[in-house]
């Protein structure tokens, strides 16, 4: 300890730089989204859903009743597990955040919340609800007044609308009638990023002309996904059904935000390999500063291999500090997201990350120790 303060500003130099790069690496990548973690949870993204899908043409008869799927000669065997949660669509402007242009006039899908509400499907970040109660039934609410409640992905209310808990815009209708819709909850990231979620009573009321549906969350277990997914797309060809995982469909969400985040990422591993090679810098010329010290230390008894573990000791803090550091102020900086309702940090790639980096600078400084003591000493000895 007190040969690393014989030369404050250069050991707290190579603290600062590992700090900050620390810093970076974890702050941005606690961020990342990771569409396949927990995807299986009902308060994922996916709100466990296996598959989500669009048709182009309207469906009008349910999915789910022997009925239905006969119209479409779908295999019983094929959809067996399956069940069909189905959405009507007016459509608008996409507002996710892959169309960067300002929302005028947002995709609406209406929805009977029962059905979400008996899954508790998804996750709210925000809603007005009371305590206890379940946010899915604000879908329904009514103040006696044209009031309509909506619900809405947590980038499509705040990023594309611009909006927040509690406002209100206008809305036009197919008749030109103009109508007031109100933000009653936020969802966490999901799959119904880019459009607004009222209820089927409301969306009736409000499109009349809109009959049929043409959204569809679609439940199936691991093993029936696929087989699913290729029974509804070849039985619902003709309405032009499209079907994806809802993992994919959460991955374009996130490919925006996750490339911004891997600049920086990047940033901050730019800093650490710095921070490494400047470290093992600092111990040559440590080293040879104290040539004579180490040459005498030797002379008088002490081993080769005692003088390594001990210049290794003295650099390997510096790396300890400022990754400690950098970790700490890391940790207090994304706490408030940690904390939020359908946070999932993607810590098995952290851990790992964080690890490979201590890993790495203790072998830089071990290199740049054995290199530095293998230069002979006995001229260093000879001036002291």
């Amino acid at each position: 300890m007190r040969n690393a303060a014989r030369r404050p500003s250069r050991s707290l130099g190579a603290i600062a730089l590992f700090a900050c790069g620390s810093f970076l690496v974890v702050a941005i990548n606690a961020f990342r989204q990771s569409p396949t973690s927990g995807a299986t949870l009902r308060s994922s993204g996916t709100g466990g859903f296996a598959l989500y899908a669009e048709s182009a043409l309207p469906v009008y008869v349910d999915l789910n009743r022997t009925e239905g799927r006969e119209q479409f000669a779908l295999d019983e065997q094929d959809l067996k597990g399956v069940t069909v949660v189905p959405l009507r669509l007016r459509e608008g402007d996409e507002a996710s955040c892959l169309n960067l242009n300002k929302i005028q006039t947002p995709r609406l899908v209406g929805i009977d919340p029962a059905h979400l509400q008996e899954r508790k499907a998804f996750t709210f970040t925000q809603s007005l609800a009371a305590k206890g109660a379940d946010p899915w039934s604000l879908l329904d609410w009514s103040d006696g007044t044209d009031v309509i409640p909506v619900v809405g992905d947590m980038n499509t209310v705040t990023w594309s609308l611009q909006k927040s808990l509690g406002s209100t815009f206008i809305y036009t209708d197919d008749r030109g009638g103009k109508h007031t819709l109100k933000v009653v909850g936020v969802l966490a990231n999901s799959v119904l990023q880019g459009s607004l979620i009222v209820s089927e009573r409301h969306f009736t009321k409000l499109f009349p002309n809109h009959s049929g549906y043409q959204v569809f969350l679609i439940d199936a277990a691991g093993a029936s996904a696929a087989t699913a997914s290729k029974a509804l797309s070849r039985g619902l060809e003709d309405v032009g059904l499209s079907v994806s995982p809802t993992t994919d469909r959460l991955a374009a969400f996130s490919t925006v935000e996750n490339t911004y985040l891997s600049i920086f990422g990047v940033l901050g591993g730019l800093g650490l390999i710095l921070g490494s090679i400047g470290l093992g810098v600092i111990v040559l010329r440590n080293v040879l500063e104290r040539r004579g010290e180490l040459a005498l230390l030797r002379a008088v008894g002490l081993p080769t291999p005692a003088l390594q573990r001990l210049v290794f000791a003295e650099h390997a803090l510096l790396l300890v500090l400022g990754l400690v550091l950098g970790l700490v102020s890391a940790l207090a900086a994304i706490f408030p997201a940690l904390r939020a309702p359908g946070a999932q940090p993607p810590f098995g790639t952290l851990i790992p990350l964080l690890l490979g980096v201590f890993v790495s600078g203790f072998v830089w400084v071990w290199l740049a120790t054995r290199a530095a003591l293998r230069a002979p000493l006995l001229e260093a000895l000879r001036s002291e």
